[in-house]
């Protein structure tokens, strides 16, 4: 849910606004680093509920920590391995209501509770994931993920 002092309207509204705000904000920006900078502060700013989001980028056969809002994190997650290398290996987004139930779950903040994680592909391989994690137990729905996906894919055209 995103903060209601900013945006009007259902959450898919405020969802296509965002996305209409990152367009934007990476219109004719080829750094990577700063687009994913950019694309993770604007989520932090605009979503409620949450206690970090940011980038995995995929490096060597495995992912490493990129920009980020947030505590500390894990900086390296090999394929298969947790939320993210779960997402990355079978190349499909991952919405977990209760991480404590995943199966190898990577608990690199003891406050997160649920998590999405959508993977970023590049000219048909994959690039890295969108990770935002929760302090509550079932913070993302259907929308969130549908969304979130959609954001994921105004940022590959920028990559």
């Amino acid at each position: 849910m995103f903060q209601t002092t900013q945006y009007k309207g259902t959450k898919q509204e405020q969802y296509h606004l965002l996305i209409k705000q990152l367009d934007a904000l990476l219109e004719g920006e080829p750094d990577q680093i700063a687009n994913l900078a950019n694309a993770s502060s604007l989520l932090n700013q605009f979503l409620e509920n949450v206690n970090w989001v940011g980038f995995y980028v995929w490096r060597e056969d495995e992912l490493v920590l990129g920009p980020f809002q947030g505590l500390p994190a894990c900086v390296r997650i090999p394929a298969g391995k947790g939320v993210c290398g779960t997402a990355v290996s079978e190349g499909t987004s991952q919405r977990v209501h209760d991480v404590n139930a995943f199966p190898g779950h990577i608990a690199c903040d003891a406050a997160s509770q649920s998590e999405v994680v959508v993977p970023i592909f590049k000219d048909g391989s994959i690039y890295g994931v969108l990770d935002i994690d929760s302090p509550s137990v079932g913070r993302f729905d259907d929308t969130d993920e549908e969304f979130l996906s959609l954001f994921v894919k105004t940022l590959e055209k920028h990559l």
